[in-house]
């Protein structure tokens, strides 16, 4: 537990002083009984009257005291609550590499299944969008909270050549923030199935853009999945930085070997290898997380721990009106006790 204004917490000294004072009233009450004629008002000043039941309201409203000292601290706690995150889009590769059999029954279909049980296993309440890439980044499904349209589109992909690992990022953008035009410089992309600049470009920055600070978007977050490295469009590092202006995380998950996979596609043989620092990279700049997954089963893992992350996350409460509402509580069970066992208010 932490405090917003810690300093209000010297207040807790006062403690110590209150006991001290109580006690003292007690002492001087014992002086002055002796002066009755009384045995019962004699009997009652020694404390052996209604016995320790006289010193649970001043307990209480010590506490009460106390309490109150802590919610005027501002207290604050990392607890665990229902995410924010109402929309998440999903970048899939679906280039040649992707038809590999190493990961059975192959790689595609390991990576459809996984994809298929992520979405389903996000809240009712969550929209999602999807774009695939090869060497043409494609906004297949808008963002909806419908999962039927999505699990139909990833059912329906189809392996194309290239890996435009930067365009899947900035379609993802340009879905999240349509009334943006993401200049990166030399020819534009006029839709998401356009090839973009070459890799290697910078990207000026946008003219009349404060950015933020990264990862700190409340509602929208990337999930990224490749098996290779880029072979074209914008470099992923200048768009990745444009996410991060725009607080948007994004999630990378390497799937397959580091080491890769020679695959033959139209007529042709190429190895494939995943560019793993460049995923790590992506993900530190925009404040997500790098995943690696060597199967299928272990994809799915990482789609688990995504799902539980999207879900459920931490976050910091201020919880002094709490604090307050034991404080007054306190006061109150003070008073009632005072008033039924002794006809009187402390």
């Amino acid at each position: 537990m932490t405090f917003l204004w810690p300093l209000m917490l010297w207040l807790l000294l006062s403690v110590p002083v209150l006991v001290w004072l109580y006690l003292h009233l007690l002492r001087k009450k014992r002086k002055s009984a002796i002066r009755y004629a009384s045995l019962t008002l004699v009997r009652d000043a020694m404390g052996k009257g209604p016995g320790f039941r006289r010193h649970v309201p001043p307990l209480l409203l010590l506490g009460a005291w106390t309490v109150a000292v802590i919610a005027m601290a501002r207290p604050a706690a990392l607890v665990t609550l229902p995410s924010q995150q109402n929309t998440i889009m999903l970048a899939m590769d679906v280039s040649g590499s992707m038809r590999a059999a190493d990961i059975a029954p192959d790689r595609i279909t390991a990576s459809q299944n996984s994809a298929t049980e992520f979405i389903m296993a996000q809240p009712a309440g969550t929209r999602m969008g999807l774009v695939a890439f090869g060497g043409q980044a494609m906004l297949v499904q808008p963002p909806t909270r419908d999962r039927e349209p999505l699990v139909a589109s990833i059912e329906q992909f189809r392996l194309q050549r290239g890996t435009n690992i930067g365009g899947a990022i900035l379609g993802s953008l340009q879905t999240l923030f349509p009334e943006v035009e993401f200049n990166m410089g030399g020819p534009r992309f006029e839709s998401l199935g356009q090839r973009g600049v070459p890799l290697g470009e910078t990207a000026p920055e946008e003219e009349a853009f404060v950015p933020v600070e990264p990862g700190s978007h409340p509602t929208a977050a990337i999930v990224l999945l490749t098996d290779g490295q880029p072979t074209t469009g914008p470099n992923p590092i200048e768009v990745a930085r444009m996410a991060a202006d725009r607080g948007v995380r994004v999630f990378t998950v390497g799937f397959g070997s580091a080491e890769g996979e020679i695959v033959g596609f139209g007529g042709r043989s190429m190895r494939v290898q995943l560019d793993e620092d460049l995923l790590r990279q992506v993900a530190e700049i925009t404040r997500g997380r790098y995943f690696h997954a060597a199967s299928g089963d272990e994809l799915a893992e990482v789609y688990d721990e995504l799902s539980r992350q999207f879900v459920l996350e931490d976050q910091e409460l201020e919880i002094t009106a709490g604090f307050t509402g034991l404080a007054a509580l306190l006061m109150l069970l003070s008073g009632v006790l005072s008033f039924i066992w002794f006809n009187r208010v402390l």
